[in-house]
């Protein structure tokens, strides 16, 4: 029997003992109920309706062809909403993508659909490991990271000793913003070594640089002191008693077909309304996988590493995003303490001028998070048009997901959206 059911076409329901949501299944149940937002989006279609016109006209203009919001404040959950499509429309005329169980699957985005979160994996994941580790006396801020990781030693730069679990948090370790480890990396091994030997391009603690690099090196040193790989202490520690039941790395087979995709990788994609490319002198289109990417992490690097890596790799939903912002702004309940959610969330003093937190990042004007989110607000980005904000002193948080990436990754018009869609909000709910 399968997994899934689907209950009017297009809609994805899990069952109770799903491959989801079978997982991590001990204190998490006792403790998930208490975690979630009190539901309170009856009347968002009248309330947020020019944040909505927003989303909807982005899609007209294919920006991304779908989106999923959550918004909560003051402990409720005060929009839930989709929008679009999993591709746009002229994609879907002879497309060969996982359409689900029959061929008149409806792909119009649910609730419960999975988006690639991409580097939300950052902070939902792999930071609050490390804020579970530094409570329980395992991590120390100012500990060196060669200590867990030795591969980092080179007799050519001595530098690299002086990297430290609080650099690499704060994205402040040397090691440079993103390489195509993927290029010449076959092996999950092969891609570990040339990450451990990526140079540096600053001293350590000198200059804030965000890093995928730093925090594929951090999921490393993180699973070597807790003696377990990330995404088994995730599940167990934050997802299971979070009531997160529909974040996962690794999406299993059977509901990939669910989840849109988020890059087309063919050598030559040909359907109807597909264009023919007459040059990509300006922007190549990967090709790396040469296969439409659905249910697969869309970051090459993440990929090679086996689909679960400190800087990318998780799905999930807004609704379950909401949940984890929700128990943030409760002061990290019922997971961490409120002292270790202050001391992960502020803005770091040093290097000069960063606006890096220990895992997170704070607005900076001109900012994503729009003009509203206040001083003590974090939040964070992912690659394939995701991002969540979190502003403590307003009770507020806003998750946008969407899979922006589809189909070549050119298209970065949602700079634009995302801060015009959190003004809109937080004016509707200051009315």
């Amino acid at each position: 029997m399968s997994t899934f059911s689907v209950r009017q076409a297009g809609t994805l329901r899990l069952r109770a003992d799903s491959a989801i949501t079978r997982r991590g299944r001990s204190r998490a149940t006792i403790l998930n109920t208490a975690s979630s937002p009190v539901l309170g989006y009856q009347n968002q279609d009248e309330r947020f309706s020019s944040a909505f016109s927003i989303l909807n006209e982005a899609i007209a203009q294919r920006a991304f062809p779908a989106a999923s919001i959550a918004v909560t404040q003051a402990g409720h959950l005060v929009a839930l909403k989709t929008f679009g499509n999993f591709v746009y429309e002229d994609d879907l005329k002879g497309a060969p993508f996982k359409l689900g169980l029959s061929g008149d699957f409806d792909v119009e985005v649910s609730p419960n659909t999975l988006l690639d979160l991409a580097s939300l994996t950052k902070p939902i994941a792999t930071t609050m490991m490390a804020m579970l580790l530094y409570e329980r006396g395992a991590l120390e801020l100012e500990a060196r990271v060669i200590a867990r990781v030795p591969e980092l030693i080179s007799k050519q730069d001595p530098r690299r000793e002086e990297i430290t679990f609080r650099t690499l948090l704060a994205h402040s370790s040397g090691f440079p913003a993103y390489e195509k480890l993927f290029l010449n990396a076959h092996t999950s091994d092969e891609l570990l070594q040339a990450a451990f030997s990526t140079p540096l391009t600053a001293n350590p603690g000198s200059r804030a640089e965000y890093s995928d690099i730093g925090f594929i090196i951090l999921g490393i040193a993180l699973e070597r002191l807790a003696g377990e790989p990330l995404h088994v202490f995730c599940q167990r520690e934050v997802l299971g008693p979070l009531g997160m039941s529909n974040t996962i790395f690794n999406p299993p087979e059977e509901i990939r077909p669910y989840i849109p995709p988020t890059a087309d990788e063919r050598e030559e994609p040909r359907g109807a309304g597909t264009p023919a490319r007459t040059s990509d002198a300006i922007k190549p289109r990967s090709t790396f996988r040469s296969r439409i990417i659905q249910g697969e992490v869309q970051d090459e690097n993440a990929w090679v590493l086996g689909g679960v890596a400190g800087h990318a790799g998780l799905f999930s939903t807004a609704e379950d995003v909401a949940r984890f912002a929700h128990a943030m702004l409760k002061g990290g309940s019922p997971i961490v303490r409120p002292e270790t959610v202050v001391l992960f969330t502020s803005r770091q003093s040093q290097p000069a001028n960063t606006s890096r937190t220990l895992g997170w990042d704070t607005p900076t004007p001109p900012s994503q998070s729009g003009k509203y989110f206040g001083p003590n607000s974090y939040g964070h980005l992912g690659y394939t048009g995701t991002s969540l904000w979190i502003d403590p002193d307003r009770q507020l948080s806003i998750t946008l997901l969407t899979n922006r990436t589809w189909p070549d990754c050119a298209n970065h018009a949602i700079k634009q959206i995302r801060p015009k869609f959190h003004n809109a909000v937080i004016e509707a709910l200051d009315r």
